[in-house]
């Protein structure tokens, strides 16, 4: 009999570990347990959705039809409630029992409520004017509210907080981001970085309180504490979320912030269990982006066809997604030792951060102009060492007038690793989107990808 392979999750990392088993031609029987009703989607591109330029089906990582298609059991609406190890079993909330012989944990993270005066009403629910921005349903919950005119505060000046406020604000509403941190995007950028990206959302008409914490509802809207109060329509809260792990947790798998795993992706507890994205924690740390999620997916797909692949944990990559603002963070440019070189315009609305350690780039980060980000990642990801002036260089930039040549070597898409010669070797975008997965993550690389392709941008996708 061949082997039995259960995937909990129906999100990026889950999906990605499918496609890349498929490819391999995994000997074995693939079932994977989705707990939404809806065909797995990008989570990133949710805020794409909401800002109305693109619609569910553009968002849609592959409909039910492709893995029938492919031969795995693709489970909508299947909440797992236990895993039974002995047994080697999952159990549904329904009852239903599905074995296993191998089990991939990919259940992603969880949002974590503020501690907000009068969120949660009596009976368990949310304040009607309050909206967490985490699933489809979420999204569209927002979408109908999100009157043009209207007034938003957003609770959370980090990436998904900052893709929200800009949607809302294309969309004709009043928005505020109300950040607890002394700057935006604490979490990737230092002071200068956050201070020239509030400029710049200040520069499009949205206000940035930093620095400052909402502590409860008002009648009109919310109050922080500073004592400072902000009407408002609507509340949507982006600010904290913690690895999904209650399932681990009862099944007797080691966790701390997450399923602590091997090289291998195995579960330290038990070698027939592995865990895979958000949900995981490997030496000590957890992720929360798409590409070395997607990373993962490759190496655990490769073990599991018998390969010697392993995963590192070295590769972490995090875009912004949000019209007008351009964001990109290699490594940890705030806490990684070497030297740094640094160039900041507040003015033109730019600031760049590298990291150098031995003549190699071990961070970076970049806000506002993103015309070297992909040479950069290239030489981050190879280890090139650079010469004594080189750092210094690429920090200029490029000329406005002239388009930045890449070479065919160049990564183009940080999520899926895509190069500018494979890119150039597709003979459409959705052949190119189906090929290689690339603008199918933070989907911050499509306008390259269509730039090498000479192939025209849609004007906008109606919205969910």
């Amino acid at each position: 009999m061949s082997e039995r392979l259960v995937v909990v999750g129906g999100g990026m990392a889950a999906v990605r570990l499918v496609e890349e088993l498929t490819a391999r031609s995994y000997d074995g029987s693939m079932t994977v347990l989705a707990d939404e009703q809806q065909a797995p989607y990008n989570r990133i591109l949710l805020s794409a959705v909401l800002e109305g330029t693109h619609g569910v089906d553009a968002i849609t990582l592959r409909p039910a039809s492709w893995f029938d298609a492919h031969g795995v059991e693709l489970r909508l609406g299947a909440r797992v409630l236990d895993v039974d190890r002995e047994r080697r079993e999952v159990m549904l909330v329904d009852g239903t029992r599905i074995g296993f012989d191998r089990l991939v944990l990919a259940t992603g993270s969880i949002p974590t409520l503020p501690p907000i005066r009068g969120l949660v009403r009596m009976d368990g629910s949310l304040h009607p004017k309050v909206h967490a921005f985490r699933s489809l349903a979420d999204c569209r919950g927002l979408d109908a509210a999100a009157a043009p005119g209207a007034r938003a505060v957003v609770v959370g000046g980090g990436l998904l907080g900052l893709q929200v406020a800009r949607a809302l604000a294309v969309r004709g509403l009043h928005t505020e981001v109300v950040e607890g941190a002394e700057h935006l995007l604490a979490s990737q950028l230092g002071e200068p970085g956050g201070r020239v990206l509030a400029r710049d959302l200040r520069r499009l008409g949205t206000s940035v309180y930093t620095g400052a914490r909402v502590v409860r509802m008002t009648e009109a809207g919310v109050r922080l504490d500073n004592g400072y109060e902000l009407s408002a329509d609507l509340i949507v809260l982006t600010a904290g979320g913690r690895p999904s792990t209650a399932l681990a947790r009862r099944a007797g798998l080691m966790v701390r912030r997450g399923v602590v795993v091997d090289s291998d992706l195995r579960s330290v507890t038990d070698d027939r269990v592995h865990a895979i994205g958000d949900c995981a924690e490997h030496r000590r740390r957890v992720t929360g982006f798409v590409p070395p999620a997607w990373e993962q997916a490759g190496v655990l797909a490769s073990v599991l066809c018998g390969g010697a692949e392993r995963y590192d944990g070295s590769r972490s990559v995090a875009r912004l997604r949000a019209t007008d603002l351009e964001v990109a963070v290699l490594g940890d440019p705030e806490h990684a030792a070497g030297e740094v070189v640094e160039m900041t315009n507040p003015i033109a609305g730019s600031h760049r951060r590298l990291v150098v350690e031995g003549g190699v780039i071990v961070a970076a980060a970049l806000v506002g102009d993103l015309s070297r980000v992909g040479l950069i990642t290239q030489l981050y990801d190879r280890g090139t060492v650079l010469g004594p002036d080189e750092p210094g260089q690429l920090l200029l930039g490029e000329p406005a007038a002239a388009p930045v040549a890449l070479p065919d070597e160049a990564e183009v898409c940080a999520c899926a690793g895509v190069t500018a010669g494979t890119i150039r070797g597709c003979s459409s975008f959705d052949a190119c989107r189906e090929g290689t997965r690339a603008t199918t993550g933070c989907g911050g690389c499509e306008s390259v990808v269509r730039r090498l392709l000479d192939e025209a941008e849609p004007a906008s996708l109606s919205r969910a």
